[in-house]
């Protein structure tokens, strides 16, 4: 539909899903029109037309995030008591020692807002150690930093800042809630912290299990085409901080409700200027290394030329795909320009980084350095992660035997690499879900926090011989 209250003239080109503006009947009319611009719930240029195959894509966009959107306060009252049971199990020391204490009445209680309170992520991979062995002059330093960082930004800010300050002897700068203008709620997350060695670390949190409107932000096919950069994927660019009717303007209004681009980018200004030595990285898992990727992308926007040239890289963690190929060559222009890398980490068969689809219909691309392991933690760098697009049937049958083969590692993985790779029931009840969706329970950290790990040296050799091939 051409009209809308929603100014895009900051974009060349566009198309905005608006699920809430959807009935059943409307979205199944989709699929036999070609002519999209005439249904209420798809903002595009009048007489916008696609083929078969996209109109499916948006079809099952919209149905997903009206399913999403239905069961929103269901899934996180589910997400609330899991994360409560299996926080109060793990605060009274076992199941058995939490029988002990109602008997004896000395049950301690979570409370979320507590440092020693777990998400999802955590209660999934408990550890919060950096890896002793691998210190700031290892090649690897960056990328298990990273990954850790990565984890942590699911936890509460208390959480962070005590594992930050306390564990790793490091400062946080922040742990933030971001305002995202097209959902009007604070939706984004993410911490920003000083490693006391000269390297500022920005983790952007991803998608948390149960949050309905993450996950939304995944489905929504919405996009924007920016003059000179391409098309990129719209709900990513909402949730870094994309200002309704606006865009992208160089400083946000005084009026407005700060978003996450503009508050990491000044604290970055006022960290950075103190420091002639220091400089930043940025990183995300999922929804995260999302945002990560695009946070450069604006800074280049912006000409912010002081902070790129202080950027060393942006590493995520199966991150899924933003933008189209311009978006793709544009970002390879920039790192180019000012010396910086894009390394994409992809575990076995992730099923986040194969999405959205690479084909002629969408044609949202990946770009940067890929680095990828396979579920023997044996690391390589290659153009594109092997079955690139996720639903192709080809893969069904290896994707199915190499969930088994992880359920069966499971179960002795501490006993041949140590007791820090012990993968507790939670892990293991994802493992089992692998077998029915596999590649769900490969998109967990823990997998990525063991290929940078136990993954080989070599790889981390290939990645900077890449990046000067780049």
């Amino acid at each position: 539909m051409a009209s809308s209250t929603c100014n895009k003239s900051f974009s060349s080109n566009y198309m905005l899903l608006k699920p809430e503006e959807a009935s059943s009947w409307e979205v199944t009319k989709l699929l036999f029109s070609s002519n999209i611009g005439k249904r209420k719930f798809v903002d595009c240029p009048e007489g916008t037309r696609e083929s078969f195959a996209f109109r499916w894509i948006i079809f099952v966009s919209i149905i997903a995030q009206k399913v999403l959107q239905a069961f929103a306060k269901p899934l996180a009252f589910l997400g609330a008591v899991t994360e409560f049971c299996l926080n109060l199990v793990s605060l009274n020391g076992g199941f058995f020692s939490l029988l002990l204490n109602i008997i004896t009445v000395n049950v301690a209680y979570p409370d979320s807002t507590s440092a020693n309170f777990s998400s999802m992520i955590g209660l999934v991979d408990t550890r919060t150690e950096l890896d002793s062995s691998i210190t700031t002059d290892d090649i690897r330093y960056y990328p298990a930093l990273s990954i850790m960082a990565s984890k942590l930004s699911y936890e509460n800010n208390k959480h962070i800042q005590k594992v930050v300050n306390d564990h790793w002897k490091m400062e946080l700068l922040g742990a933030f809630d971001f305002w995202n203008d097209y959902q009007e709620k604070a939706t984004t997350q993410a911490f920003i912290m000083d490693d006391k060695k000269d390297t500022i670390v920005v983790a952007f949190r991803g998608t948390e299990p149960f949050d309905a409107d993450a996950w939304s932000t995944d489905l929504d096919m919405s996009w924007y085409k920016l003059p000179g950069m391409g098309k990129m994927h719209g709900g990513f660019m909402k949730a870094l901080g994309l200002q309704k009717s606006v865009g992208w303007p160089p400083e946000q209004a005084h009026e407005k409700t700060e978003t996450a681009y503009y508050v990491i980018r000044r604290i970055l200004k006022e960290h950075l200027i103190k420091n002639k030595n220091g400089k930043f990285i940025v990183t995300g898992h999922s929804l995260g290394g999302a945002l990560a990727v695009l946070f450069p992308a604006i800074l280049g926007l912006h000409e912010e030329t002081f902070l790129l040239e202080r950027l060393v890289g942006v590493y995520t963690f199966g991150q899924p795909r933003v933008g189209d190929r311009k978006f793709a060559n544009y970002m390879q222009k920039l790192m180019e320009y000012h010396d910086f890398n894009i390394i994409r980490f992809v575990y076995s068969y992730d099923v986040v980084p194969r999405i959205p689809y690479d084909d002629s219909d969408l044609m949202f691309t990946h770009f940067g350095i890929c680095v990828f392991y396979n579920s023997f933690y044996q690391g390589r760098v290659v153009p594109e992660e092997p079955n690139k697009n996720y639903f192709s049937l080809i893969w069904l049958i290896p994707k199915t035997i190499n969930a088994w083969w992880e359920l069966f590692r499971s179960f002795f993985i501490k006993y041949r690499r140590g007791k820090e790779y012990e993968e507790g029931l939670v892990l293991k009840f994802m493992r089992v879900v692998g077998i029915l969706v596999a590649g769900v329970p490969a998109h967990c950290p823990q997998d990525y926090v063991n290929a940078t790990r136990l993954g080989p040296l070599h790889v981390f050799s290939s990645i900077k011989s890449s990046s000067k091939m780049q």
